[in-house]
């Protein structure tokens, strides 16, 4: 089992929910008051069976017009029309804008031969629950297509692939847990999106529960250390990829 980081950019993003291409080390935060800053980059896992996309990231495009997933997947040394999963955790834009690809007035899946696997009660909220976090018109392109595969509540996808529904960051978000010969890798989306939130207690005002949201990351960074799994951070700024340990009552990124 193979588990890669498909890093997006790094974006600014306020009360709008517009996301702007944004580098610390060139840009100026003044210049973007009220926004929050964070860092986008879905995942690719390489199983026995399966070529699996975690979340789709925002969608963007490079300066020769391919989406930046697609490039980033194809330099990794696979093809996106391998990819039989898309594993989503939740539909807000910056996860769910990925699952389509639009280029030159046209609209396509981005990954045409896979199945984008999601939480029913996810996509119900997206629709009947309006939110600038929602893009409808990406999910009625998907629904169109066929491609949907739901699952409601917590379970086992398949044999190597469990989800668990978790609330917290928005009511229906869900994590993934991925197990071949006997290593796990846990991918928490907006639950767990930084190793840096594992090492401080907070409530984040982006959280639909943010008490839940902040008892969800201590449970499964616990959890995380006391059964070695391998982590994926979406929003990391730096180690995406990542062991944790608990010691002396304190988390420690590996």
């Amino acid at each position: 089992m193979k588990a890669l980081a498909l890093y997006e950019g790094s974006f600014s993003v306020d009360a709008t929910k517009t996301f702007i291409p944004f580098d610390p080390s060139i840009h100026d935060p003044k210049d973007r008051p009220a926004s929050l800053f964070i860092y986008v980059q879905p995942f690719l896992v390489e199983t026995g069976n399966d070529l699996i996309v975690l979340d789709t990231g925002l969608g963007f495009h490079n300066e020769k017009g391919e989406m930046i997933i697609h490039e980033n997947i194809r330099n990794a040394g696979y093809d996106p029309e391998d990819v039989s999963l898309v594993l989503m955790s939740h539909l807000h834009f910056d996860h769910a804008g990925g699952m389509i690809n639009k280029s030159d007035g046209k609209v396509s899946l981005s990954f045409p031969n896979a199945e984008y696997v999601i939480q029913r009660g996810e996509w119900e909220a997206a629709y009947s629950k309006p939110s600038r976090s929602y893009k409808t018109e990406i999910f009625d392109f998907l629904q169109r297509s066929g491609s949907v595969h739901f699952i409601e509540g917590s379970g086992q996808f398949n044999r190597e692939i469990a989800f668990e529904l978790t609330g917290g960051h928005c009511e229906n978000h869900q994590v993934f847990l991925i197990r071949e010969d006997d290593r796990t890798i846990f991918f928490g989306a907006d639950i767990l999106p930084e190793p840096e939130q594992l090492l401080r207690k907070f409530i984040a005002k982006y959280d639909f529960d943010g008490r839940k949201a902040m008892e969800l990351r201590q449970e499964y960074g616990r959890r995380a250390a006391e059964e070695h799994w391998e982590c994926l951070f979406y929003h990391a700024k730096s180690k995406a990829i990542a062991h944790v340990a608990w010691e002396d009552e304190a988390f420690r990124i590996l």
